[in-house]
């Protein structure tokens, strides 16, 4: 690429990041998430939030404005307008806004990614078949955001605004921007969210059964008996993908729900924890507190929104 060919290409990423900023902006004027369009998730802070509790669905996700850390097991990913994020397996983590301000709020977007329309743009594109034999990479990653692909999110968020259209475009703008992840620097890790066969489509299925079975005591040998894979193989893979062990993957979907329920719901901490799978009181606070910093009851009575007068 000549030097004018890379200016011009810098100059269009330059308006094409403040043109998403500024819409974002505008279909949220205020702190909050929103969205606007089916599986569009749009989100605004004005300043550095605390570490959050999350659970990350398969989703490319992008920010116009700022920066954020995410962490998953033990990965830690940082990302910005000039980097997106990609997630295929859906897994707990903890995501925190690390740039923000009154003046140039956090302004992100997260879109949903469906297997189903994955797995059509592979077989259309003729992508099914794996360009590597690499069985270690992870279900998260980040990597640099190219024009192209910047070009047909800035068109879909274009969207919000004229809803007439989206029943349309909505569709096609989604089926391009998998298009465009499919052809990038991530494409395989994506051909991984549409494809069951070899150890990562096994690991996905394990994952959905211990979302499923979160409350049940965790048998690794049944489960990996089921997958097909000896217990040293499955725990192997299921860390390289998830960042996580099993036991540490259903440890923090029984917290997390706790929380839930704490939150939700006028249980006390022991009854929470019986409800997640713990049958030890002092075992469930110790490991709450472990994870959210906090015991269960300090930790809800500090989340729960003040009473009104």
């Amino acid at each position: 690429m000549s030097l004018h060919e890379a200016e011009r290409e810098a100059l269009r990423m330059r308006i094409a990041r403040s043109e998403l900023a500024e819409r974002i902006s505008r279909a949220l004027p205020e702190d909050g998430r929103a969205e606007p369009l089916e599986g569009l998730h749009l989100y605004r802070a004005a300043a550095p939030t605390e570490r959050r509790h999350v659970f990350l669905e398969p989703s490319f996700c992008l920010i116009a404005q700022g920066a954020k850390e995410v962490l998953v097991g033990e990965g830690r990913y940082r990302y910005d307008p000039y980097h997106y994020l990609l997630g295929t397996v859906a897994l707990p983590a903890v995501g925190q806004v690390l740039e923000a301000s009154a003046e140039r709020p956090y302004l992100s977007l997260r879109l949903a990614l469906d297997p189903a329309l994955v797995s059509s743009v592979l077989i259309e594109t003729g992508r099914l078949a794996p360009r590597s034999r690499s069985t270690g990479a992870s279900a998260v990653d980040v990597s640099p955001i190219g024009t192209d692909l910047l070009d047909a999110v800035v068109r879909l968020v274009r969207l919000v605004e004229t809803p007439a259209e989206a029943p349309v475009l909505r569709p096609l703008l989604t089926r391009e921007i998998v298009y465009r992840l499919l052809v990038g620097a991530q494409g395989e890790r994506l051909r991984h969210l549409a494809v069951l066969g070899g150890h990562r489509g096994r690991i996905a299925r394990a994952t959905a059964r211990l979302q499923e079975d979160f409350d049940q005591p965790l048998r690794m040998e049944r489960l990996a008996e089921d997958l097909g894979m000896s217990v040293s193989s499955f725990h192997h893979h299921f860390k390289a993908v998830t960042g996580m062990t099993p036991v540490g993957f259903q440890k923090q979907l029984r917290l997390q729900e706790a929380r839930r329920l704490l939150l939700g719901e006028d249980l006390d901490a022991a009854a929470a924890g019986r409800r997640v799978g713990y049958d030890n009181a002092s075992h469930f606070s110790r490991e709450y507190k472990r994870l959210f910093g906090r015991p269960p009851m300090r930790d809800a009575a500090r989340l729960r929104p003040p009473a009104r007068p």
